[in-house]
């Protein structure tokens, strides 16, 4: 994890707030941190991760999981919130809490209204009392909505197709709407795109509660036995194979943009407001390269099944990384080899999730 302390830049012992540090791509992010140097608090309600995931993080970051401290926090309950913030001050706030199911999105509208929307209102009363006010959000691509053209650069229009999108669009307008009542703010909205694989140790990765919402993980379940075959979604998309194109990214890389955000937040001579950036690769892969790319990663064939198109999915969709390379110094480094080989390695050590094992044997737990 040298990469981390690099991408960080002197961290002077800089106390960071972590919401959701237990999830998927927070834990990854909680780990880069500690290793940089940072000083870490982690709020997380547990709703839709494990305390397991930060037990992980601890082995693996060494003499750097004393810097690590968790509390199990709601960001909807205030009171809890505010304690936490009362318990020690804070240079920053990474702000991953939230809910992120799309298709549960539709039928519980209100639920991530709830979660997401007013969660957010909450956190940034909370840090605005406490004279806290540089922030990096964990927004989504999902914001774009379908854009006509690919690759799809900051300035696309912003039409979210579903309420998990909105909730998404509506916290990036609170932020830019508190800072320009109050320019003190400096806050960094990172659009992420497709987040694939898991630490390359192999023992913290993706355990989606319930049924897999994300094309990897279910892929990953197939893979272990769990489920008997993928239903991919459109066969006769204009595309070189037919199927969907994203833009996948390695949650590792995706951790270590949220690094690259804070070097920015810190080390800026001026107030740099309330900026997006895409973090993704800048390339589109189909759903059957990702597939047969798992394939050859894990040995195990994915038994396919074509099914229609779903209203709203777009046909390509991948990112312009131009900006965050521009700005931010940071750019994307693994591929899709690497994103399924590192996938494969977490669920073959765990096929039922962090559940199935709480004490990892901690070997060859770097690159």
């Amino acid at each position: 994890m040298a990469a981390a302390k690099e991408a960080a830049g002197p961290s002077s012992g800089r106390a960071v707030l972590v919401t959701g540090g237990a999830g998927y791509i927070g834990s990854h992010a909680v780990l880069q941190l500690l290793t940089a140097g940072f000083r870490v608090v982690v709020v997380d309600s547990l709703a839709n991760s494990s305390e397991i995931a930060l037990r992980r993080v601890r082995a693996l970051a060494g003499d750097h999981a004393r810097n690590l401290v968790f509390h199990k926090v709601d960001i909807r309950e205030k009171d809890g919130l505010e304690k936490v913030f009362a318990s020690a001050r804070f240079d920053a706030v990474i702000h991953f809490a939230g809910l992120k199911a799309v298709g549960e999105s539709v039928q519980k509208p209100l639920l991530y209204y709830d979660h997401n929307v007013v969660g957010t209102i909450n956190l940034l009363e909370i840090m605005a009392a406490h004279g806290c006010k540089k922030l990096v959000f964990s927004s989504s691509a999902a914001v774009y909505g379908s854009p006509k053209n690919s690759p799809c650069t900051e300035d696309f229009p912003l039409i979210p197709h579903n309420p998990y999108g909105r909730t998404k669009l509506m916290a990036e307008e609170i932020c830019r709407d508190i800072y320009h009542s109050d320019p003190e703010w400096s806050i960094i909205l990172l659009r992420y795109f497709n987040p694939v694989g898991a630490h390359p140790s192999g023992y913290v990765g993706e355990d989606p509660c319930g049924t897999p919402n994300n094309l990897m993980p279910f892929v990953q379940q197939i893979a272990v036995g769990r489920r008997p075959s993928l239903t991919i979604f459109g066969n006769n998309y204009a595309t070189k194979d037919g199927t969907g194109v994203r833009d996948y990214i390695h949650v590792v890389d995706l951790a270590e943009g949220h690094l690259f955000a804070l070097r920015k937040l810190f080390e800026s001579s001026s107030n740099i407001g309330c900026e997006a950036y895409n973090l993704g690769t800048g390339k589109g892969t189909s759903v059957l390269e990702i597939v047969n790319a798992f394939e050859k990663a894990s040995g195990k064939k994915i038994p396919l099944v074509m099914g229609q198109r779903r209203p709203g999915d777009a046909e390509i969709l991948f990112s312009s990384p131009a900006k965050a390379e521009r700005e931010l110094h940071w750019k994307a480094k693994y591929g899709i080899t690497e994103m399924c080989r590192d996938l494969w390695n977490w669920a073959s050590k765990h096929p039922y999730g962090y559940a199935a094992s709480e004490s990892p044997k901690l070997n060859g737990s770097s690159r």
